[in-house]
């Protein structure tokens, strides 16, 4: 095994139902790679009973034996699977969500006295060793505790977990300590591959969990540089010259749009990890802080800003970005069509995020099947063309794309709420059928306005090109 290397460098941002506008919550994440193709799929995988198998991870060799059950989920696995699945994110059919995972870095003296587990757990299987079998968002962080305990980690990893009622941020930091926290109904919480968690409450298991004997270890081994209190953060994390530019601007960033009304340094280590927003938090606000490049500000790297300014802090969106999600939960108790998976394949400023209902058992072949070779057949494909088209010609065709962005994101709202309608008479199979077919609808409606906006591009691209020469009309 090769030494990990920020395999997902990622931004997280949840919210609680009571910050919501719709009373959801939500987790979401941009899932970024170290190269700018890092082909994903969409996938429904089924329930299984019964089962005697052993999973061992291609990445690292992990070998865990799997349940004899598991309940059916959604994920966005990698399209070359070789070094493991990498499913990273999804709903199962109890309504639980999971994305997992967000990059964070441990100090070297927390390493020095807890290393890391070179065939412990990864990135590469965390979904698919933990929510096939969870029955709640806490019961996730429970869950993903044991496994850590057992077999260790070999990385440090920020995982989220969301049901109708609750939203987990669970911190896992060397090769066996992590803590866990609620994020409370009226918050929200924005994580950007710096350890984020702050003060622990060891009185308060309702709200907060964490590895056995993690207090132990801290006193042990001299570890807590504060006096009067035990704050995570402090502990365990960084606070580097590249946290300063890489990770703490985009929390910046996120928290100067939910609460525009505070002054914030972007390279304070202190920012705040949970805050409540000046605002309930729509969707669509939590699209578009994963969709930023730090707009409207002299920071951004497509503004006019100066050359040093647009290339002192990265963006939350990225041309690496492989996938971004936003897992919204809406009244689970009430509504059997409450789970909505938005999936944004391609750049994200450029391309929008598809909802998907996970009361499925199937997804729309554009985004099951993924050929090597670029198809605008396969939705990977087709919104990464669209984002490499609209980045070639920016100025020209940011409005355009921004249009068809909006138009999108009405349209989605409307059928939505045409589909809760129409789901609100159908329970058991029937409604999953029917789901199901409904998303296959949703994306084939998506790829075909994209398909059109290419097209429009393209005749607008080709009034562009610099191999022109204006001659006299007559000749």
């Amino acid at each position: 095994m090769t030494d990990r290397i920020e395999m997902s460098a990622c931004t997280s941002v949840m919210v609680g139902k009571q910050a919501s506008l719709d009373g959801a919550t939500y987790i979401s994440r941009n899932e970024d790679r170290l190269v700018a193709i890092h082909p994903k799929r969409f996938l429904v995988q089924p329930a299984v009973s019964g089962r005697q198998e052993i999973y061992k991870s291609p990445y690292n060799g992990l070998t865990v034996p799997l349940p004899e059950s598991g309940y059916r989920y959604t994920s966005t696995p990698n399209a070359d699977e070789s070094e493991g699945p990498n499913e990273e994110d999804g709903f199962n059919e109890k309504n639980v969500g999971e994305s997992a995972t967000e990059s964070v870095y441990a100090n070297k003296r927390v390493l020095a006295y807890d290393p890391f587990v070179k065939n412990g757990l990864a990135e590469d299987s965390m979904t698919t060793l933990v929510l096939p079998f969870i029955d709640s968002a806490r019961d996730g962080v429970r869950y993903l505790g044991e496994l850590v305990k057992k077999y260790g980690s070999a990385e440090g990893n920020g995982v989220q977990f969301n049901d109708a009622d609750e939203v987990w941020y669970m911190e896992i930091v060397t090769g066996h300590q992590w803590v866990a926290v609620r994020i409370p109904d009226d918050c929200y919480a924005v994580a950007a591959n710096q350890i984020a968690i702050e003060d622990i409450d060891f009185n308060d298991p309702d709200n907060y969990m964490w590895a056995d004997g993690i207090q132990e270890f801290v006193e042990k081994h001299g570890l807590n540089p504060d006096e009067d209190r035990w704050n995570f953060r402090h502990i365990f994390g960084t606070d580097t010259e590249k946290d300063h530019h890489y990770n703490t601007p985009r929390v910046w960033y996120a928290q100067r749009y939910l609460n525009p009304e505070i002054e914030q340094d972007p390279e304070s280590p202190d920012l705040p990890f949970i805050r409540k927003a000046s605002r309930k938090i729509s969707v669509e606000d939590i699209q578009y802080i994963l969709k930023s490049h730090y707009n409207e500000t002299k920071y951004d790297p497509l503004g006019s800003g100066s050359e040093h300014d647009r290339k002192t802090y990265r963006a939350i969106s990225l041309s690496r970005t492989a996938n971004s999600h936003i897992l919204q939960m809406r009244n689970s108790h009430e509504n059997e069509a409450a789970g909505v998976q938005w999936i944004g394949f391609g750049v994200p400023s450029f391309c929008p995020h598809v909802p998907f209902f996970t009361n499925a058992n199937d997804t729309d072949v554009s985004y099951r099947e993924l050929p090597e070779e670029m198809s605008l057949d396969s939705a990977y494909w087709l919104y990464e063309t669209l984002a490499m088209v609209v980045e070639s010609h920016y100025a020209e065709f940011i409005q355009d794309d921004l249009d068809y962005q909006k138009e999108l994101s009405q349209w989605a709202r409307t059928k939505i709420e045409e589909v809760d309608q129409v789901a609100k008479k159908m329970s058991g199979k029937e409604l999953t059928k029917y789901l199901t077919e409904q998303n296959h609808l949703i994306a084939q409606h998506y790829n075909k306005e994209t398909k059109k906006l290419l097209a429009k591009l393209t005749k607008q691209g080709a009034e562009l090109s610099k191999l022109t020469f204006k001659m006299d009309p007559n000749l």
